[in-house]
């Protein structure tokens, strides 16, 4: 899963690639026909995310995922959805997509995933305590609105919601893209977010991801044989960035839970979440999709490098 000349010294007590990535080159062809092949199934510039012109204030729209229940669109998310799509005419050399493995944890990889030109980060994970292995620009950062009460205690005090705040003033125009529309349930956690961002004026880009992103990936990855009915954040990221990116680096994703040395992997690199504490939704789809996008590093070349492993 890394290049053969890939060094591991010691920090620490622990594992740390010593990333030699010099023998790899680009095929472009296969770059793109991937790229190619993803966009028979979805408009990513499109399908990131809907704008004001999809709705108005008081629409009914269904869930994507839980057709028989019905969300309206607040005076609030609509101000807030984007007049174009945030990633426009937007194209990179280089990107990073960081997850949020505990792998991470003593990689020393935080200034390598900052020298990307575009970083996408996944569900508002901490960064600035764990700069060193994680890095800090925030380009495209996603938000499930699970988070809300994971990690900001459901903004049941304002202690909660300032911390929440200082969070979102950290990204200072990045992008938070904030699946709103996919099951019911977290309804509520949206609209708290999207009043706190409109009272505090807070400098982020919102998006909102459109109502067939998701069954548009699954589609695509559905002829990879990869039998999945809701994609992993992770893997919703890689596909789009396929769109943005001529190059895609991976940080933070390990399906496994030890590291190459029998030393126990934390679920998540800033807290103490164990694998087998995750959902079994999680545990189900988080293998096929690593399997997966080892497939991709091993039969389809360099456009996806699989870094921090």
């Amino acid at each position: 899963m890394v290049n053969s000349s890939d060094k591991i010294s010691r920090k620490g007590g622990s594992s740390v690639f010593q990333h030699s990535v010099e023998r790899w080159k680009i095929n472009s062809s296969l770059v793109l026909e991937i790229r190619k092949n993803i966009l028979r199934f979805l408009d990513a510039e499109r399908d990131i995310s809907v704008v004001k012109s999809s709705f108005k204030p008081g629409d009914v729209i269904h869930y994507v995922l839980d057709r028989r229940r019905t969300l309206n669109i607040s005076q609030d998310l609509h101000s807030l959805l984007p007049e174009v799509s945030p990633m426009k005419n937007r194209r990179f050399k280089a990107c990073s997509v960081v997850g949020n493995s505990g792998i991470l944890l003593d990689s020393g990889c935080g200034k390598e995933i900052d020298n990307h030109e575009f970083v996408i980060r996944c569900n508002l994970a901490p960064v600035v305590e764990f700069a060193a292995d994680v890095g800090t620009k925030s380009d495209f950062i996603t938000m499930n609105p699970s988070v809300v009460q994971r990690a900001f205690g459901g903004f049941r005090n304002e202690s909660d919601r300032e911390k929440f705040v200082h969070r979102l003033s950290m990204l200072n125009d990045s992008v938070l893209w904030i699946p709103a529309f996919m099951v019911k349930g977290g309804e509520k956690h949206v609209e708290w977010v999207n009043a706190l961002i409109l009272k505090n004026k807070l400098k982020v880009r919102t998006a909102y991801p459109s109502l067939r992103l998701i069954h548009a990936v699954r589609g695509y990855w559905l002829t990879n044989k990869v039998y999945i009915k809701r994609p992993s954040t992770g893997l919703l990221m890689y596909t789009l960035a396929t769109r943005f990116c001529d190059e895609i680096h991976l940080y933070g994703f390990w399906p496994f839970p030890k590291d190459i040395n029998g030393k126990p992997v934390k679920y998540h690199y800033y807290d103490d979440l164990k694998a087998c504490d995750c959902s079994s939704e999680a545990r189900t789809r988080t293998p096929a999709e690593n399997s997966c996008l080892k497939l991709a590093r091993i039969q389809k070349g360099p456009f996806l490098t699989l870094l921090a492993l």
